[in-house]
């Protein structure tokens, strides 16, 4: 096999990897932070302080502390960029610089941002003074504040890019979606570098908590806030509500290698399906959840044997949990690798989870550590079978990662990355 070989994969693209990651979340507004609290499996729902929860049957999530946007934001930006747009600016410039900052062509370089909600706090904010003080008093800022594209349009700007600049929202699976529309862009030759992730600030709002508490999709474990997500366990009863963004720096394998960067794993296989069963309930069987595992798993040109451990949409409610179980079995023939599930320590970030949990997976195929499930006590008749991991990190040897997002409607995003230097054609 010849050197030029060995930077394509096997059906002849591009070999894409990770080489910055950039965080905004309750488990952490830096990457170190952010790693410390998802290995040590570290809950961080809380109180709500954002707002007065009272009446609500869930008054409690998963918030962003310590957020510092003036790092790259001025007063007069902060006044024109909606929360979950502010969220992706500093997640995605932190990936750029974790990443070194490489050079690239500004025509070649890329953002993908995807999102479930965007600026839906604005969007209530405005609704209610226009209905309350009249039309006049509508911010001019209104359009800009809650558009969905406002957050790639201000990392472009601070980056002065100008290649695709794509928005994209399939609810919860829209963080996987980013990233996967980012390496199609490097592997079809659009792009040498590409920001790709996912941002919601609207979970933790009066009115959306509101929504998810009348849909009964919330834990209302107001006493016992720490194991209130317990994915695939007994007991459970619904998500804890998060918010936050993250990104990935996404190059193609010989720029990355011909500069000598760190590189955190390989994106080797994305996926998509669709269960056009619901708008908000699985397909119990896990039929197309099964089929997006094995397109994943094809697309990197691996067997359900290579994978090392699954990051799991694990949401912690009774119908997402029991059927991403049957859809595990199915993959992995009764037999999944160690599983976990990032929700558990920071909520579910709802568009941005995806893009969370692939950063959780890149750091999981680099130091070959799968981070624990907080929360999960009992395994559930219903999640019988898997092999979850609990208490500490699980040493897999360091090999492929299987990261999973489901979003309503049946959207279903599967991503496979390998460690460095991993590879069946090296």
């Amino acid at each position: 096999m010849t050197s030029r070989e060995k930077l394509l994969d096997h059906l002849g693209r591009r070999r894409v990897v990770v080489t910055g990651i950039g965080v905004t979340t309750p488990a952490g507004c830096d990457l170190d932070t952010f790693t410390d609290t998802v290995m040590a499996g570290a809950p961080t729902a809380g109180p709500i302080t954002r707002f007065d929860p009272t009446g609500l049957p869930t008054r409690f999530a998963c918030q962003v502390s310590g957020f510092r946007p003036e790092r790259y934001l001025s007063g007069k930006d902060l006044r024109r960029a909606d929360l979950f747009a502010q969220y992706a600016l500093c997640a995605a410039l932190d990936a750029h610089a974790d990443a070194g900052e490489p050079p690239s062509d500004p025509t070649r370089s890329g953002i993908v941002c995807g999102s479930s909600f965007g600026g839906a706090h604005s969007y209530t904010l405005q609704a209610l003074n226009c209905l309350d003080r009249g039309p006049e008093e509508v911010s001019p800022l209104t359009t800009t504040l809650l558009i969905p594209n406002s957050a790639a349009a201000f990392i472009g700007m601070k980056l002065a890019w100008h290649g695709p600049s794509t928005t994209l929202s399939t609810a919860c699976a829209s963080g996987i979606d980013a990233i996967s529309t980012g390496v199609g862009l490097i592997r079809d030759g659009r792009c040498d570098l590409v920001l790709a992730g996912a941002t919601d600030s609207a979970g933790v709002t009066l009115l959306m908590m509101a929504a998810f508490c009348q849909s009964d999709a919330l834990s209302t474990r107001n006493d016992d806030v720490a194991t209130a997500s317990r994915p695939f366990s007994v007991g459970r009863d619904g998500y804890v509500m998060g918010e936050g963004s993250a990104f990935l720096a996404l190059e193609p394998l010989d720029d990355a290698l011909a500069r000598g960067a760190r590189i955190y794993a390989e994106i080797a296989g994305t996926a998509q399906s669709t269960d056009s069963h619901h708008l908000t309930a699985p397909n119990p069987a896990g039929t197309w959840v099964t089929a997006c595992m094995n397109t994943a798993l094809a697309d990197a040109g691996l067997t359900p044997g290579d994978i090392g451990s699954v990051n799991a949409h694990g949401p912690s409610t009774p119908l997402g949990d029991a059927m991403e179980t049957r859809a595990l079995l199915a993959t992995f023939h009764g037999t999944p690798p160690p599983v976990t599930s990032s929700k558990s320590v920071f909520g579910h970030l709802m568009g941005a989870s995806g893009a969370a949990e692939a950063a959780v997976a890149a750091l999981t195929a680099f130091r070959g550590l799968v981070p624990p499930t907080a929360g999960h006590d009992k395994l559930a008749d219903d999640c019988a079978g898997l092999d979850v991991v609990t208490g500490r990190p699980r040493d897999t040897g360091g090999r492929p990662v299987l990261s999973n997002s489901f979003g309503l409607g049946g959207q279903n995003s599967c991503i496979v990355l390998t460690p460095p230097g991993w590879s069946p054609l090296s």
